[in-house]
């Protein structure tokens, strides 16, 4: 059924169906206080660019949002609340000056990390809780100075144990494998990932050829990706031969847990954005 828009001066825009009734979107269009180009949202004040955000306030510069609330000068996150400050973040509340994090709660000035909680200045971690600026961790991956951090259950069947390997490699003196690099990562993975029954999102990898897509980056790494991944865990891996194999780009872990329509949608999109570069330099 096709939506039937109310639209404003500035470029705003609310469904009657999203809403309900004419009124009630009407009601919602007139709540926005020097917004642009923003899509059913309520109650915010000068924000842009934004998807069905809730009362935030002071949200200029935000751009792509979806489902936030009370979010203020946060960049291209999704169903985010109560945050400020943030870049690229998704399902985070009360986090502020973070970035490419997902699933946080309470954190501040972190990057890369997901589904912590009570962190400060962290990077890189997964499943942490209560850190702050501490030495000497266990059972964190990628933290630095962390303090009762724990290992959480593994989702969707995935990687029970985060860590497990991580430890046995620590305990038994080992140095942690060195990063490779994929070439031309975005249009390499997606290359393999958009061949006919080559992405399964359910799972790190289904067989040789089927893959998720933190699976096909630890898999076309060749051996040392193997080896980076039998250290840490496929998640962590992925991030770190992403990070290595790209200058100005940095892998949301969210991105993970796509969808499979989702995920080829994203390493499509980056793929080209990589073509028009390198059509660009000549």
């Amino acid at each position: 059924m096709a939506e039937t828009w109310i639209k404003d001066d500035n470029g705003n825009k609310v469904s009657i169906e999203y809403f309900g009734t004419k009124e009630a979107a009407q009601k919602a269009l007139d709540s926005l206080i020097n917004c642009s180009n923003c899509t059913n949202c309520e109650n915010c004040t000068r924000c842009s660019g934004c998807t069905e955000c809730r009362d935030c306030e002071n949200c200029s510069h935000c751009s792509g949002c979806s489902d936030c609330s009370g979010c203020s000068y946060c960049l291209d996150c999704s169903g985010c609340s109560g945050c400020s400050g943030c870049l690229r973040c998704s399902g985070c509340s009360y986090c502020s000056d973070c970035s490419d994090c997902s699933g946080c709660s309470y954190c501040s000035d972190c990057s890369d990390c997901l589904d912590c909680s009570h962190c400060s200045g962290c990077s890189d971690c997964l499943d942490c809780s209560d850190c702050l600026d501490c030495s000497d961790c266990s059972c964190c991956s990628g933290c630095s100075d962390c303090l009762d951090c724990s290992v959480f259950p593994g989702r969707s069947g995935r990687s029970g144990l985060y860590f497990e390997s991580k430890l046995k490699g620590s305990e038994n003196g080992k140095v942690p494998p060195a990063i490779p690099t994929i070439p031309d990562i975005h249009k390499t993975i997606y290359a393999a990932a958009s061949q006919p029954g080559s992405l399964d999102m359910q799972t790190w990898h289904t067989c040789k050829n089927t893959h998720c897509r933190a699976g096909w980056v630890v898999t076309l790494a060749g051996q040392q990706g193997k080896e980076l991944e039998d250290f840490y865990n496929t998640e962590l891996a992925a991030m770190m031969i992403y990070d290595a194999s790209t200058e100005d780009f940095k892998i949301n872990p969210a991105r993970f847990f796509d969808k499979n329509d989702e995920a080829l949608a994203d390493m499509k999109k980056l793929a080209e954005e990589s073509i028009c570069k390198e059509t660009t330099l000549f």
